[in-house]
């Protein structure tokens, strides 16, 4: 029997899978929240997304060994470590600036979630994985077929975008696109996922260690993020367009 390895067997997965799955999630998501049966959210779904690709992809599992030691390469690390510290700048930073522009800044509007520990989980692990698995392990390989390298890139990041708030499309715009170059590089979707992590990680980190509130409440400080922030856009949209002319192919 042919063995297949992991990266490659994950582009066979297609956009109508995934499509129709979400499609179903959807509906039985209805059904059970109109007769009050049971409340479920988007997060059981991403957990029967990572099912079923895990599942189809279940004869090249072994293959993630070799794909998990080469996330800790010297040269992976400094661009994940690289891209992930400057998303976490522009992501506060701009969140800040717009929430400050539309005079309504507060830590709520900050935390799409609640901090418990369930959320937690769902945000570090599970989100990532869900995430790069859909938006690129799926979604940008297919599009890659019928449209060019960098109109693959913008449409799954543009997508990915779409799921998040208003003050924050912007800088998860500016991630997906981080991530997708990431994941083109080495043609390793643990490596965006390794990245994604390390990203909300952090994030919730800041937002758990800082229970006084003292970074988000202090108007100097997040000033001083907010001009880090922009300095982080100018130098990681140099790394992405730098990174984009050696992806056209």
């Amino acid at each position: 029997m042919e063995m297949y390895l992991f990266k490659d067997k994950i582009k066979t997965v297609t956009i109508k899978e995934i499509f129709s799955i979400i499609i179903i999630l959807f509906l039985i998501q209805f059904v059970l929240n109109e007769l009050n049966i049971i409340h479920i959210d988007f997060k059981y779904m991403y957990l029967v997304i990572i099912a079923y690709i895990l599942f189809k992809l279940r004869d090249c599992i072994f293959s993630l060994k070799q794909d998990f030691l080469s996330i800790f390469s010297f040269e992976t690390i400094k661009n994940v470590l690289f891209v992930v510290i400057l998303n976490i700048f522009i992501s506060y930073g701009f969140l800040y600036l717009a929430n400050f522009l539309s005079a309504n800044f507060n830590l709520n509007s900050i935390l799409p979630f609640s901090i418990t520990f369930g959320n937690m989980i769902f945000i570090i692990i599970v989100s990532p994985i869900a995430e790069e698995l859909i938006f690129h392990g799926v979604l940008l390989n297919r599009l890659r077929l019928v449209v060019p390298v960098l109109f693959s890139i913008f449409i799954s990041s543009l997508l990915f975008a779409a799921l998040h708030s208003f003050g924050s499309i912007f800088s998860a715009f500016i991630f997906a696109v981080c991530m997708a170059i990431l994941y083109l590089k080495t043609d390793n979707i643990l490596v965006p996922i390794f990245a994604h992590f390390l990203n909300n990680l952090f994030a919730e980190s800041i937002v758990f260690i800082d229970k006084q509130e003292i970074i988000f409440n202090n108007v100097l400080v997040m000033n001083c993020i907010s001009i880090v922030a922009v300095l982080s856009f100018i130098i990681i949209l140099i790394f992405i367009v730098k990174q984009l002319n050696n992806l056209k192919y």
